[in-house]
């Protein structure tokens, strides 16, 4: 892919993503725009095809299993994926002035700021960690909404937190809500299979077809 063949729109993001999850799964690897001349020409100024919010998990690097290059991806990450104002902040930025079309929320299996807070709310010894604390009580809602529905595996409640999460994105960014509005913007939550390395979506809000 080009520097001209770049996504400008949610659909052509969205299979640029599924075409690089695909390359890595295989092992098919391009490693695109990620050369002298690319870090040279992205010196001047940013800009992404897509953003991606998701958890710190050392083990999703996001540009290795999109096989994406330098430039193409605004990144967020933070243990467990959990919503907050810079978070929001950093979102918006990317969608009012880096002009993205898609936001990857993206969660996985095995989480493990999810696990803790499985363990908390049965009661089990949490980390003691102050600020772990308050990513517990962060996600905390979503483990009891889950239990609540008869849902108490780990993979399933993550998959409702990647709901949650959007959800709150949307209903509380205007700038995203708006521009999904206008056709813009795609927001898209998905799961990251840590064994077989797939990317499974579980959510779209605007149109990536």
């Amino acid at each position: 892919m080009l520097e001209a063949d770049l996504p400008t729109n949610p659909q052509e993001a969205w299979q640029a993503i599924v075409d690089g999850n695909r390359r890595f799964v295989s092992g098919s690897l391009a490693h695109p725009r990620q050369d002298i001349d690319r870090r040279t020409s992205l010196a001047a100024a940013q800009k992404p095809f897509a953003a991606l919010f998701g958890c710190a998990d050392s083990r999703l690097s996001a540009e290795i299993i999109f096989d994406v290059g330098l430039g193409d991806l605004f990144v967020v990450r933070n243990a467990g994926q959990v919503i907050g104002e810079t978070i929001l902040g950093s979102m918006e930025y990317s969608v009012e002035v880096l002009g993205v079309s898609l936001i990857l929320v993206l969660g996985h299996d095995e989480c493990g700021a999810v696990r803790a807070t499985i363990n908390a709310t049965e009661g089990k010894t949490p980390a003691k960690g102050e600020f772990i604390g308050e990513l517990v009580r962060k996600i905390q809602p979503t483990v009891l909404e889950a239990n609540a529905q008869g849902l108490f595996g780990i993979d399933e409640i993550t998959e409702l937190h990647v709901k949650d999460t959007i959800n709150e994105m949307v209903t509380r960014s205007a700038v995203i809500s708006q521009a999904i509005n206008d056709g813009k913007l795609a927001v898209v939550g998905a799961n990251y299979k840590l064994v077989e390395g797939e990317v499974h979506p579980i959510m779209v809000v605007g149109d990536i077809r």
